[in-house]
């Protein structure tokens, strides 16, 4: 047998399992990283003795050794998936494949997983990458949608919860490490594969024109050719699937109203200095609807490497994805005005109203909307690199890689609102002002409710639609960049390896707001006429299962209804300040404002420099053998953004100080030229003359060490050490100036002067979260059978973990990138001012740190010991357990809440138990998380508490021979809702029902 140089004995079993080539591939994973290298050198020198017996596995037991495997040989804290081939991951999505491992979570977004949280920190913690390339997010977020991933084109994923100053920065959660096939690395000269599902959703049944059934197909090639020098690999995957939501919303407690009259009532708001002491906190309302849809994803995958020498390897690759969902909403909405509207019965918990009589007055807008929303989403991810890698000397690699990674999306949020009249055939309709709603909300159940329109809900000559609106939102986000990594071999006892490498990247974003707007959502209005509803254009909807006690209402056809409310074409939406928006010097005397599109678009850039130095150990301490890694990234960032800033109107003064007004009694305004005022003119060619257009950057550098120890106690135990300071940037959408400011005249008994003040909800100067993490485990890796058992303690030391609103005084406006004039002239008198930096209210890093600490817990166990027929009885299972001091204030409205850490829930469980026998298997997997905080989207989005949901998925599969296999999946065994809460649980967030998912299919390779 070949000598080879590990520190520790390999067991003939860990033998076996290289030989096999469980630890070989898995090798792969690492081969981005070079001290890697090491450990695939060994395995390729390891003769085997001819006598050993080599046991093969298949399916989801080599899978999750594989995992284990790779997770034993990694160089930091990581948790690892492997797929067994291409297409062999049973996950919808790489969020569904993610939650299987120890402290990882998701959000769940209508029924699917979406964004992963990772040991009690949001998606915005998370950083992700695709074969070792930054990937960028269609929502202006850090997080990527894990869903525009198919499982099924990801051969490998890992989650470092250490990092060591080789990866890209930017996860203080964790940082996601997605890779597709590495077709040279394949163990067959030649591998394909092909995958179809059928699919039934069974909720689709009780949603009124939802899509039942879908379908899940992939189809993928491995291939080596001119003597293994030429690698190929190709797939396709195709995911469509129908989705279906019965779903109540309740709306944020934005409203004030004395409701109670108690006398010396002191429960009320307080941050507005108390003036509303006696008041209580009433919701805007709720909607119950009905919710379905498609969704189309479309996913390929391609790589081709080049090894012409044992050197030197020339790697291309790319990765496109295409999600289009078509959704449409329909039910009705409650809203209350209840700061106006009469109020009787009130049921109070606490200081909110949570149920009572609530009648339309003359003074209020309370009303019932009977909604029909269609929305579309097309959302493109993209994904290319080419990567060299060589070999120049013995001891001196170099490995340089270019990429390039976008992602796009259009969203259209189509909504047409109707409203009760009292004759929809009348020549000029009215509307029914006797609204009267009768409410009790049931916590975590749907709630009671009366409706006294209910009857007129369905009857055409009463309904009529009352507007139409349309609000899309396009983003663009794209990030190129280069890396060069080199790596020198020492000989010494301590360090193995040097590493130095050096990443540039240019990152832009863009968001482009429009719209189109005709009519009320309160009113019938006179200027914009309602539309009378026809037979054809409507369908009576009933509701059915546990909503079935709520009045029935019409579906509306968004076609018909256009087409004969607009016969001369469905109006386009455009980026406008509308007619009636302030500064606009054109616009038409009827109109509207809409200057939130012109604001609320724009771009940001982000330059990141980063640098780094790291050394490979591999010694031993007392005997021990160690190995590992420290060293130190730079990292500089340049930040900049696009910004409207409003300086306002000036206005001509008689010589008593007042404003000089026009024929209609309005005031003479004009442009401030002084302050850099300039005509802007939007799409549809209106001028302002009240903003300025100019770009606001910042840079900064920080320093981050990192060390990573792994202690070989044994062959199969070890300890391992980490400690890391590590940064997360803000949502790149958070980056946009969107800012404003004025300047006034200040008089003094010494004089007078100009003062500048303004504000900003978003900024280029907000910096990174920071925290100071360590981690500690200990690993067992079972020797005489598969598994293992691994505890493991963190602590993180968040500097910042959120963004708040902060007045600065005396704010450095011209140092910050303010366009400000050096001297101000009195309008009045005409006597120039001298000019002073007075307060900037703007978005902030927090400063409520503090710690994230917690144990996981994971335990394997593959029983092959046991008889023939439960030798392949398998158990997975992970515990973790997350605490945090960090409490922030979600601002909903009028009401402040004490909200824990988005994403943090407190206890996670993982578990699968398996069997395998003879070509069958069969599995059960349970995900349990306990309550957390997250983003829910109604009207707007609010931030709630969500309630603790355990998710049941079943797989069976039975291989009939070497080729073909059959599968059956259901996702949702139990039909588990998502539920929320504003919170306390008597304030109902959301309750959602998606129903179950069940695919019946087979797959084929060769």
């Amino acid at each position: 047998m070949s000598k080879i140089k590990p520190s520790f004995k390999l067991s003939n079993v860990t033998l076996a399992m290289m030989t096999s080539g469980l630890i070989a591939y898995s090798g792969a994973l690492y081969a981005q990283e070079d001290n890697q290298k090491e450990v695939a050198e060994q395995v390729e020198n390891i003769e085997v003795p001819e006598k050993m017996e080599v046991i093969e596995v298949t399916g989801f037991r080599r899978s999750l050794i594989q995992s284990i495997n790779q997770k034993r040989f990694a160089d930091t804290v990581t948790e690892q998936l492997s797929a067994d081939d291409l297409g062999s991951l049973p996950d919808v999505s790489m969020a569904d494949a993610l939650t299987r491992l120890p402290g990882i979570s998701a959000v769940r977004t209508g029924g699917q997983a979406a964004e992963i949280n990772i040991r009690g920190m949001s998606g915005g913690f998370v950083s992700t990458t695709l074969n070792g390339r930054e990937q960028v997010s269609t929502g202006g977020k850090r997080s990527v949608e894990f869903d525009q991933y198919p499982s099924e084109l990801i051969s490998k994923a890992a989650v470092y919860k250490s990092p060591k100053v080789s990866l890209i920065e930017g996860g203080v959660a964790g940082t996601v490490e997605l890779t597709t096939a590495s077709p040279l690395s394949n163990e067959k000269d030649h591998s394909f594969s092909i995958n179809a599902r059928g699919m039934y959703n069974d909720l689709a049944a009780d949603v009124p024109d939802a899509t039942s059934t879908g379908h899940r197909f992939s189809v993928s090639y491995q291939g080596k050719f001119a003597d293994e020098t030429l690698g190929v690999a190709l797939g396709y995957a195709r995911l469509f699937q129908p989705s279906a939501t019965a779903q109540f919303v309740g709306l944020n407690y934005s409203k004030l109203r004395d409701v109670d009259n108690l006398d010396n009532d002191t429960n009320g708001p307080t941050k507005d200095n108390g003036v509303n002491i006696n008041k209580e906190y009433i919701s805007e309302g709720f909607e119950i609807q009905h919710k379905g849809g498609e969704e189309t994803r479309d996913g390929f995958m391609a790589t081709l490497e080049w090894q012409p020498t044992d050197n030197f390897k020339l790697k291309t690759d790319g990765f496109y994805s295409k999600f289009t969902s078509e959704e449409f909403a329909r039910g009705f909405r409650v809203k209350f005005e209840g700061d106006q509207a009469a109020i009787s019965n009130p049921v109070l918990h606490e200081n909110s109203v949570i149920g009572g009589n609530i009648s339309r007055t003359t003074n209020s807008a309370t009303r019932i909307e009977i909604v029909n929303d269609d929305n579309s989403d097309v959302d493109e991810v993209q994904s290319f690199g080419i990567n060299a890698d060589w070999q120049i000397t013995e001891r001196l690699n170099m490995n340089m890689d270019l990429s390039y990674s976008s992602a796009n999306s259009e969203f259209q949020n189509g909504l047409i609102w109707a409203l009760v009249a009292q004759d929809a055939n009348a020549d000029v309709p009215k509307l029914d002002s006797n609204v009267s709603i009768n409410y009790l909300l049931n916590g975590l159940d749907l709630p009671d409710i009366g409706l006294n329109q209910a009857g007129a809900f369905t009857d055409l000559n009463k309904v009529m639609v009352s507007k139409y609106g349309i609000y899309p939102y396009v983003n663009s986000d794209e990030v190129s960049a280069v890396r060069v990594d080199f790596t020198y071999e020492l000989d010494n006892d301590y360090i193995t390896s040097i590493e130095v490498g050096a990443r540039y990247s240019e990152r832009e974003y863009s968001n482009d707001r429009s719209v189109f707007e005709y009519g009320s959502d309160s009113s019938l209005s006179s200027l914009e006429a309602p539309l009378r509803i026809t037979e054809d254009m409507a369908t009576i909807v009933n509701w059915s299962g546990n909503f079935s006690n709520f009045p029935s209402y019409l579906a509306l056809d968004q076609d018909k209804i256009l087409k004969a409310w607009f016969p001369d074409g469905r109006p386009n939406p455009v980026q406008t300040w509308g007619d009636k928006a302030s500064g606009v010097i054109n616009g038409a005397a009827i109109g509207k404002t809409s200057d939130w599109t012109m604001k609320e678009s724009g771009q940001v850039y982000e330059d990141v420099l980063s640098i780094y130095v790291m050394a490979n150990i591999n010694t031993e301490i007392a005997g021990i053998p160690v190995t590992g890694n420290f060293g130190v990234r730079m990292v500089e960032t340049t930040q900049a953004s696009t910004s409207l800033q409003d300086v306002g109107l000036s206005t001509k003064k008689d010589q008593y100080g007042q404003d000089i007004k026009d024929a209609q009694g309005n005031p003479i305004e004009f442009a401030n030229a002084e302050l850099g005022a300039q005509f802007i003119t939007d799409e549809v060619g209106l001028i302002n003359q009240r903003y300025f257009s100019t770009v606001i950057s910042n840079t900064y550098r920080d320093y981050l060490p990192q060390i990573n120890l792994n202690f070989q106690l044994s062959e199969s135990d070890q300890i391992r050490f980490a400690a890391a300071k590590v940064m997360s940037r803000p949502n790149i959408e958070r980056l946009a100036s969107n800012s404003s400011y004025n300047i006034n005249v200040v008089n003094t008994d010494g004089g007078s002067y100009a003062k500048i003040s303004g504000q900003a909800k978003n900024s280029p100067h907000l910096k990174p979260f920071y925290a100071n993490q360590y981690d500690i485990s200990y690993e067992k890796y079972f020797t005489e059978t598969d598994g293992k058992f691994v505890a493991a303690v963190f602590y993180k030391d968040i500097e910042s973990a959120g963004i708040i609103t902060q007045t600065i005084t005396e704010y450095d406006f011209a140092g910050n990138g303010f366009a400000v004039p050096e001297v101000y002239t009195d309008p009045l008198s005409g006597i120039p001012l001298e000019v002073r930096n007075g307060d900037f209210e703007t978005a902030f890093n927090d400063e409520a740190g503090g710690y994230i600490r917690g144990i996981e817990l994971g335990y394997t166990q593959i029983f092959s010991f046991l008889p023939e027929l439960w030798s392949g009885l398998g158990f997975d299972a992970s515990y973790s357990h997350t605490e945090s001091e960090i409490q922030q204030i979600s601002q909903l409205g009028q009401q402040n809440l004490a909200i824990s850490l988005p994403g943090l829930s407190e206890n996670v469980l993982q578990t699968t138990l398996f069997w395998e026998y003879q070509g069958f298997e069969t599995r059960l997997s349970v995900r349990y998380r306990d309550e957390f905080v997250s983003e829910q989207v109604a009207v707007e989005a609010q931030t709630v508490n969500y309630d603790g949901e355990t998710v049941l998925d079943y797989q069976a599969s039975y291989q009939v021979n070497d080729n073909l296999g059959l599968v059956f999946q259901v996702n949702n065994l139990t039909d588990e809702p998502t539920k929320s809460y504003f919170g306390e649980t008597a304030q109902t967030g959301t309750l959602q029902y998606f129903g179950r998912q069940f695919f019946l299919g087979l797959t084929y390779s060769l």
